[in-house]
C-alpha cells in the first residue's frame, strides 16, 4: 500500500513510541510528525503504560495533557531515559536540523539531558548534505536584533526575520516561547555542521541555533513502502 506524506510521519512515530518502557522518563519532542508519538502514547497510557513526559515546547505541552499524558520539568527530572522528537532535515551523519517549529532551544536542552534519542522523519527530510533542503533556525534576542542579523549573515550569506499572521491577517516577527526571535539562514549546503554551530553561537545576541551534531542515536525513516532506519 502506497502512503503519502502523513502516513509515513504515522507509522515512523508509532514505531518509535515502541521503545517506550514503564517507569520511562520521556522527552516529548515538537512538530507535525511527533504529533503521532503523542496520540499513540496517549493510547499506550489508558492501556496501563506509567510514563512521565517532559515537553519542549508550550504546543507540545497543551497536546500532551489533552491526551492526559503525566508532565514533569527538567527541575523535577533532570535525567531523561529517552527523548522522541522530529527533525526537519537529516544527513546521511545522522546530523540534524531542527526549529521549524520554533523549539530549537528547548528540544536542545531536552536532548543534551537524554540517555537515548529517536529521532522520527518522513523520507522527504533526508539529505546527503545539511542546509540544501532546509533553512536554518538561528534563535536569537529581540535586543539589537537587527545588529546579530548582520553577524549572522557573515557567515550564512542571507537570513530572514521568521514572520507570523494574526487572525486579522496582520504580519508580525514570530515570538518563540522564551520569548526571542527566529532567524532562517540559507545555505547552499552545510559540510561541516560542527563548525557553524559553534560560530553562530559565538555571536552576541544568538540563543541556540538548530545544527544538532551527534545527538540522534537512531533515525527513524516513514517511506512509502515502510520503515527504514539510520544508525
Amino acid at each position: 500500500m502506497y502512503m503519502n506524506t502523513e502516513d509515513q510521519k504515522k507509522i515512523a512515530a508509532e514505531k518509535a513510541t515502541e521503545n517506550v518502557q514503564s517507569g520511562m522518563v520521556v522527552g516529548l519532542g515538537t512538530g507535525s510528525t511527533v504529533y503521532y508519538a503523542l496520540l499513540k502514547l496517549g493510547k499506550m497510557l489508558q492501556e496501563g503504560l506509567d510514563i512521565v513526559g517532559v515537553p519542549t515546547s508550550a504546543g507540545t505541552e497543551k497536546i500532551a495533557t489533552a491526551q492526559q499524558i503525566p508532565l514533569a520539568t527538567l527541575t523535577t527530572h533532570p535525567s531523561i531515559d529517552l527523548t522522541i522528537d522530529g527533525a526537519d532535515e537529516v544527513d546521511a551523519y545522522l546530523n540534524l536540523i531542527k526549529g521549524g517549529g520554533a523549539a530549537l532551544v528547548r528540544e536542545k536542552i531536552i536532548a543534551n539531558a537524554s540517555k537515548k534519542i529517536l529521532i522520527v522523519v518522513d523520507e522527504s527530510k533526508v539529505s546527503r548534505v545539511l542546509g540544501t533542503t532546509f533553512p536554518l533556525p538561528v534563535e536569537i534576542v529581540q535586543f539589537g536584533w537587527e545588529s546579530t542579523q548582520t553577524e549572522v549573515n557573515r557567515i550564512c550569506g542571507k537570513s530572514t526575520l521568521r514572520l507570523t499572521s494574526t487572525e486579522a491577517g496582520n504580519r508580525h516577527p514570530l515570538i518563540t516561547d522564551n520569548g526571542n526571535y527566529i532567524l532562517d539562514c540559507h545555505f547552499d549546503g552545510i559540510p561541516v555542521p560542527q563548525e557553524i554551530e559553534l560560530q553562530l553561537n559565538n555571536i552576541p545576541g544568538v540563543v541556540e541555533n538548530g545544527i544538532f551534531v551527534n545527538r540522534a542515536d537512531k533515525i527513524i525513516i516513514g517511506t512509502p513502502s515502510g520503515i527504514r532506519y539510520m544508525e
